[in-house]
């Protein structure tokens, strides 16, 4: 099975409340790609996400982790560490949050997938380019990076 990476905006989404439709529309296909995903991926993700949903408030906190807590936890290895300071030095990503990290383990742990709805830094067709030629550089492959509805797109 194709091993696919959840960052934050997942959990974040899956649980969103807002009304907008916009955003009723990225629950339901968050949903409905989630329903099927944990039965045809491995799920992963890394300790960013749970930094980060635990920095959030407080009464959402337990319903977002208990949805990524069952799911195996990547290791911050040196490797990631250092792919991580490349993407933040070559500007790929912002040098604060987690956005490079999350790439970086991804790539190091040879994700198929990086699976988010941040489609300004991570699932931006303008920036595939330069994280091809940045992984090209440092050895790494390069994890498709989707949304929930572009993964459901894919799905038989």
């Amino acid at each position: 099975m194709p091993r696919v990476y959840i960052e934050t905006t997942i959990p974040s989404f899956y649980f969103d409340r807002r009304r907008a439709p916009l955003m009723v529309a990225r629950r339901q296909w968050t949903r409905a790609w989630w329903e099927v995903a944990i039965e045809r991926y491995e799920l992963r993700t890394g300790p960013p996400l749970h930094a980060e949903l635990e920095r959030g408030p407080v009464a959402r906190q337990q319903e977002w982790l208990s949805l990524v807590n069952p799911l195996p936890v990547l290791e911050v290895t040196d490797d990631v560490v250092a792919a991580a300071a490349v993407y933040r030095r070559e500007m790929l990503m912002p040098r604060h949050g987690e956005d490079a990290v999350h790439l970086a383990l991804a790539s190091v742990h040879d994700c198929s997938f990086l699976v988010t709805w941040d489609t300004r830094h991570l699932a931006n067709a303008l920036k595939l380019k330069h994280i091809r030629k940045i992984n090209q550089r440092l050895g790494l492959p390069v994890p498709t990076l989707a949304t929930p509805l572009q993964m459901l797109g894919r799905m038989p």
